[in-house]
């Protein structure tokens, strides 16, 4: 339809055609109208092929992108898997050493329990049996004593209750 409409202008603007295609009959108004058919159809190609060559630009760019999710997906995995380790690693060095201080003599483990930073000290004692952690408690100086009990009670004082 585009095609026509096209043609019907080129012929309306010859002076042999009077603005009737049927009267497109000397050589030079059919010269005129396969010109301009010829011109449309090159820029037809020209836009055909720079769709095409679009298509292929946004087909490659969905590859690459595909690809590069693909290595995020694994990263992701790897260092979550890393993570996991990670967490498995810390956990079982303070089971390791949380054992080590309950295999040590009480009057061994109470001068490193008077050292250690109140916070550090109740992860250990919560982790020990209650009566090895109450030997230690009850061997170390008051004021230690007394700080890491304010640690230990306050430790949880803002879980949710329900």
């Amino acid at each position: 339809m585009a095609i026509a409409d096209d043609v019907n202008d080129l012929l309306r603007g010859t002076s042999a055609s009077q603005g009737d295609p049927a009267n497109c009959t000397s050589e030079a108004d059919i010269e005129t109208v396969l010109a301009a058919l010829q011109t449309r159809e090159q820029n037809l190609i020209e836009n055909e092929t720079a769709v095409e060559k679009r298509l292929k630009i946004l087909s490659e760019a969905k590859t690459a992108l595909e690809e590069k999710l693909k290595a995020l997906v694994a990263a992701e995995n790897a260092l979550a898997a890393t993570m996991a380790a990670t967490k498995t690693a810390a956990s079982d060095d303070l089971a390791r050493l949380t054992t080590l201080y309950e295999n040590m003599k009480p009057k061994q483990a109470i001068p490193l329990f008077e050292a250690m930073d109140p916070e550090f000290a109740v992860g250990f004692l919560s982790r020990m049996k209650p009566a090895i952690a109450a030997q230690i408690m009850a061997g170390i100086d008051p004021q230690s004593a007394y700080a890491i009990s304010v640690v230990f009670a306050g430790r949880n004082s803002d879980a949710p209750t329900n």
